[in-house]
């Protein structure tokens, strides 16, 4: 897929892709709503110490990043799984400027996160392991014991397959007790498929442009 370097309204970068007609972020500041929906309604949520973390959609790494320095100033341990059908090109992940704007003394990290292997786990600290996967989340099978799930898949209207009630069912499965699903998208048709799978899931509000995002819960 061919991708556009584009600068956000909170000077974060973001990409567009002509042929799905969709950008990566949020257009209104692509690091204020990875901080707003992933750190602080996700992982802030989770409520442990030790994490077993699900993303759908490793996309700029950007809130693999985010989450790795949460990790690191918070005292977690993250073991963090995530899958990605289309990897970034080394050149263009060159041209993004989450380094320098999320956590300019440990920039070295986000290259790290890019640079560790691909379908095996990598250290990247002490207390963060990553574990990217190649591949359709459709057609894998997901780590199990999951206590938070990042879901920031492209949109329903350009990507259904990614929002099938089947996929939250293979979710909720692989998820541990409590555990936290969030996402961007707010559609009432995708709350309705998370809450049929067995989440309990509530609207929340959203980061700047964008009016409610949906957090969902694992009933014991």
């Amino acid at each position: 897929m061919e991708k556009e370097l584009q600068t956000t309204a909170d000077g974060s970068h973001t990409l567009f892709v002509p042929s799905l007609g969709e950008h990566y972020h949020s257009v209104n500041g692509a690091l204020q709503e990875s901080q707003h929906i992933f750190i602080q309604a996700g992982l802030r949520q989770a409520g442990k110490q030790h994490i077993r973390l699900l993303e759908i959609g490793f996309g700029t790494g950007l809130n693999s990043f985010l989450t790795l320095k949460e990790a690191e100033t918070s005292a977690l341990h993250i073991h963090y799984y995530t899958i990605e059908l289309y990897p970034l090109e080394k050149s263009l992940i060159a041209t993004l400027n989450y380094g320098e704007m999320v956590w300019q003394e440990r920039k070295d990290l986000f290259e790290a996160l890019h640079e560790a292997a691909w379908n095996c786990p990598v250290d990247i600290t002490p207390s963060f392991t990553l574990h990217k996967t190649e591949g359709d989340c459709n057609r894998l099978e997901f780590p199990s014991n999951i206590d938070l799930i990042y879901f920031d898949a492209f949109s329903p209207d350009k990507q259904p397959e990614m929002w099938s009630r089947e996929l939250f069912d293979r979710l909720y499965a692989a998820a541990s007790p409590a555990a936290v699903i969030v996402t961007y998208c707010a559609k009432g048709e995708v709350r309705r498929r998370m809450q049929a799978a067995g989440f309990t899931v509530q609207r929340l509000p959203g980061p700047p442009g964008k009016r409610h995002i949906l957090f969902g819960r694992k009933q014991h």
